[in-house]
């Protein structure tokens, strides 16, 4: 049996997702890249306006036999399969240790539009927050608390930027993100859809376990979180109904970004589901 044919590192496919690793470049293709196991097996599921979301698949020859069955989706999915060597895929990848799976999605953001007509109970909204790798942990975070949109203000870092995607783990694919948002556009769509508005800020005049005990956290609720290092602008949390910490029981001096608001959307679901369980009785 002959060896399979791997795809040459001049061809223009690789020079293509090469060049994917840079904002400009991703925005004028609109595509952008997946790498690993579970952000490509995320991308072959899904779909975006109507069209598969993967429409080509990097791989080594070890990775294809290891994950035979993400290769099967994404030829299902009608992704263009290309078997590399490592060094291409290093050559594609902006990690250093590559796992041996680099996708070429289509851009998938939703307009806000979108996002406030489907009446959301659970937002969270980036506000000026530059760390990729803290806005794709703030969008695992929304997804696996049950929210239902993220919102990306238009001072804000590029959905797509590899570190975000990477960070995100696959949850890229899974909820509603917003782009380019104004903060001030972004609270008043919200407060008109009927969600509460909280900002988050270590100097909050309220208190996260107060908000609970007082029962008001259980209606549908939008939190905006801040720039990692100095959190968010007087202008900023003028807009919110209200500015929550969360309380510090220890020593500790504050909590990142991406732990706050782990925090403050986990207190959000329970006391949905706490409210929406007692309207059931």
């Amino acid at each position: 049996m002959s060896a399979p044919e791997l795809i040459s590192p001049r061809s223009t496919r690789v020079a293509a997702a090469r060049r994917l690793a840079k904002r400009n470049f991703r925005g004028k293709e609109r595509l952008f890249l997946a790498e690993g196991p579970q952000a490509v097996r995320e991308a072959a599921g899904h779909r975006t306006g109507g069209e598969p979301t993967l429409v080509e698949l990097f791989a080594t020859l070890d990775a294809a036999e290891r994950y035979a069955d993400i290769i099967g989706a994404a030829r299902d999915a009608g992704a263009r399969i290309h078997l590399a060597d490592e060094a291409v895929i290093a050559d594609i990848s902006t990690t250093v240790t590559p796992q041996g799976l680099v996708g070429v999605c289509r851009f998938l953001d939703t307009p806000f539009a979108a996002v406030v007509k489907a009446r959301p109970r659970l937002v969270a909204v980036l506000a000026n927050v530059r760390d990729p790798g803290n806005a794709g942990t703030v969008l695992r975070c929304a997804d696996a608390a049950g929210a239902d949109a993220v919102v990306l203000t238009d001072a804000s870092v590029d959905l797509y930027n590899p570190k975000a995607v990477r960070a995100s783990v696959g949850s890229h694919f899974h909820l509603p993100v917003a782009v380019g948002v104004p903060v001030e556009e972004a609270v008043r769509s919200l407060r008109d859809a009927g969600v509460r508005v909280l900002a988050a800020d270590g100097a909050g005049e309220d208190d996260l376990d107060a908000e609970l005990d007082a029962g008001t956290m259980g209606g549908p609720t939008a939190w905006i979180f801040g720039n990692e290092a100095w959190g968010l602008p007087e202008e900023t949390r003028a807009l919110a109904d209200a500015v929550v910490r969360v309380p510090i029981h220890g020593k500790a001096e504050s909590l990142n970004l991406a732990t706050a608001a782990a925090v403050c959307l986990y207190a959000s679901a329970r006391a949905q589901r706490a409210q929406r369980a007692g309207g059931a009785r």
